[in-house]
C-alpha cells in the first residue's frame, strides 16, 4: 500500500463534512445551550420547584456524556453516517414527545434522556469523522466544525424566544425537533472513508523498518482493517490518561464561568439589559477564538499540545483576573478575554487527542475522553458553588475555577515530557548501525 493512499484526504469532499459537522454542532450543543430558555416556562407549566426543574438540562448532559461511548462504538461497528443519522432521530423524538408535556418524569425521559442520547450520537461522530477526512489541516477543519456551536447559539437565543411568544414552550419544542431532523441530512453527506484511508501516515514512518523486517506503516496499515471493537484498553495508557486528567480538571472549570458571571455582575449593580450583552460578548469572541486559533494551527508553526497548554494558562489568567472587575467595561474586558482564549483551547484539543492516541483508536479515545471527562463537569459547579457560599462572594467561583485550571496545564506538560521521552527512545532504538563480519578472523581472510 502506498503512502499517499493511506493518508487523510485533507481536502476536497472532506470540506463537505466539515460543514456538515459545523451544522450538528450547531443543531446539537447550541440546542443544549439555549435550552434554559424553556426553564421558567415548563417550571411554571408543572408548578414545580427549581431544583425539580433544572432535572431536565441534568438528565440531558449526563445522558450527553455517558452515551459517547457507545456512540463510539457504534461508529467503530458500523458506520459514522449511520450514527449521526439515528442522533437526529433520537433528537427529533425526544423534543416532538416532549411536545406532549404529560408530566415532569416524561420531559426527563423525552427532553432530557431520547434528547441527551440524540445530542450524544450526533455530536460524537461528527467530531469524529472530521478527524479522519483531516491531518494536516486537522487543527482548521475542527476549530470550522466546533464553531458551529457558537454560531448557531448566537442566532437561537433570540429566535427561541420568539418561538415560545408565537407557539407556546411545547409548540417551540416541536418546531426545534422539526429542524433537528436536518441532523439526518448532516449524517447522509458524511461518506464514509475507505479503510485504508481511516490511518494517517508520514513519509518518514513509511521509511522505517521494524526489527522484524516489516516495515511501521504495513503494521499499522492493517489497523483500520482489524480493529473492529472499542478498545477499552487506552485506559491502560499512560499518555492517554494524562489527557483524561486534564480533561477532568478542565471540565471542572469550564462549567462554573458561565454559572457565576450573571450573579457576579448583578452584585455589582449592573443593569440586567447589560448583563445579557455580556453573554452575547462570550458567544462572539469564542467563535473568533476558535477560528483563528484554527487557522494559526494550520500553519504548524507551535506544536497542538504546547499550543493547548498556552491557551490553557492564558484562560487560567483571564479568570483570576475576572474578579477584579468593579464596572461594566471591566467585565466585559476580562470576559471577552476568557470567551476568547475559551473558543482557542476547543479548537485544538481534539487534535491534541487524536496525536495522542493515532487515528486507528481515536474513536474509541474520543468516547472514552468524553465519558471520563464527564465528572469533571459534573464535580466542578457543585464544588465552586460550596467555595462561594463558604467565602460569601461569587469571585471566589472564579478563583477556583482559574487555579484548577493551571493544575491541568500541570498535566499537560507531563504529557509533553513523555511524549519527547518516547520520541528520543525511538530515534535512538532506530538509528542505522555498521554492519559487521561476526568473526575478525573472517574479516581478515577476507582481505587477504
Amino acid at each position: 500500500m502506498h503512502a499517499k493512499d493511506s493518508n487523510p484526504p485533507d481536502g476536497g469532499y472532506g470540506w463537505v463534512v466539515v460543514v456538515s459537522a459545523f451544522m450538528v454542532m450547531g443543531l446539537t450543543a447550541a440546542v443544549l445551550k439555549t435550552f434554559g430558555l424553556f426553564f421558567v416556562e415548563i417550571q411554571q407549566h408543572f408548578d414545580e420547584l427549581a431544583s425539580t426543574t433544572s432535572w431536565i438540562t441534568s438528565v440531558t448532559i449526563a445522558i450527553f456524556h455517558l452515551g459517547a461511548p457507545v456512540a463510539s462504538s457504534l461508529c467503530v461497528r458500523y458506520s459514522h453516517r449511520a450514527v449521526v443519522i439515528t442522533g437526529g432521530l433520537l433528537a427529533f423524538s425526544g423534543m416532538a414527545l416532549g411536545f406532549l408535556g404529560l408530566s415532569m418524569i416524561w420531559m426527563y425521559a423525552t427532553t432530557g434522556f431520547l434528547q441527551g442520547l440524540g445530542i450524544s450520537f450526533s455530536w460524537t461522530p461528527a467530531i469524529s469523522i472530521v478527524s479522519h477526512y483531516f491531518s494536516k489541516k486537522r487543527a482548521l477543519a475542527n476549530a470550522i466544525a466546533s464553531a458551529g456551536e457558537c454560531a448557531f447559539a448566537f442566532t437561537f437565543g433570540p429566535f427561541f424566544q420568539w418561538l415560545i411568544s408565537q407557539y407556546g414552550w411545547k409548540g417551540a419544542l416541536l418546531i426545534i425537533g422539526g429542524i433537528q431532523l436536518n441532523i439526518c441530512v448532516c449524517g447522509l453527506l458524511m461518506r464514509p472513508l475507505a479503510s485504508s484511508c481511516l490511518l494517517e501516515t508520514s513519509h518518514s514512518e513509511a521509511e522505517t523498518p521494524s526489527g522484524n523486517g516489516v516495515s511501521r506503516t504495513d503494521k499499522d496499515d492493517k489497523s483500520p482493517i482489524t480493529q473492529k471493537t472499542f478498545n477499552w484498553m487506552l485506559v491502560r495508557q499512560t499518555e492517554f490518561v494524562l489527557y483524561a486528567i486534564f480533561g477532568i480538571l478542565a471540565a471542572m472549570s469550564f462549567f462554573v464561568p458561565p454559572l457565576f458571571l450573571v450573579p457576579l455582575s448583578y452584585s455589582l449593580g449592573i443593569d440586567e439589559s447589560w448583563t445579557a450583552s455580556l453573554l452575547s460578548i462570550l458567544a462572539m469572541v469564542d467563535f473568533a477564538g476558535r477560528l483563528l486559533c484554527g487557522w494559526y494551527a494550520n500553519l504548524h508553526i507551535t506544536k497542538p499540545v504546547h499550543l493547548l497548554t498556552m491557551t490553557i494558562t492564558l484562560i487560567s489568567t483571564s479568570l483570576m483576573l475576572l474578579p477584579l472587575a468593579s464596572d461594566y467595561l471591566s467585565l466585559a474586558i476580562f470576559t471577552g478575554f476568557y470567551g476568547f482564549f475559551f473558543g482557542t483551547t476547543v479548537a485544538v484539543h481534539i487534535t491534541v487527542l487524536a496525536d495522542v492516541v493515532g487515528m486507528p483508536d481515536f474513536d474509541s479515545a474520543l468516547g472514552l475522553f468524553m465519558l471520563i471527562r464527564s465528572t469533571g463537569g459534573f464535580v466542578g459547579p457543585p464544588l465552586a458553588g460550596l467555595i462561594v457560599d463558604m467565602a460569601g462572594d461569587y469571585r471566589a467561583g472564579f478563583y477556583m475555577a482559574g487555579a484548577t485550571l493551571v493544575l491541568s496545564a500541570g498535566f499537560l506538560v507531563s504529557l509533553d515530557q513523555l511524549q519527547q521521552r518516547k520520541g528520543r527512545g525511538i530515534q535512538t532504538n532506530t538509528k542505522p548501525e555498521k554492519p559487521t563480519l561476526p568473526y575478525p578472523s573472517l574479516h581478515l581472510l577476507k582481505l587477504q
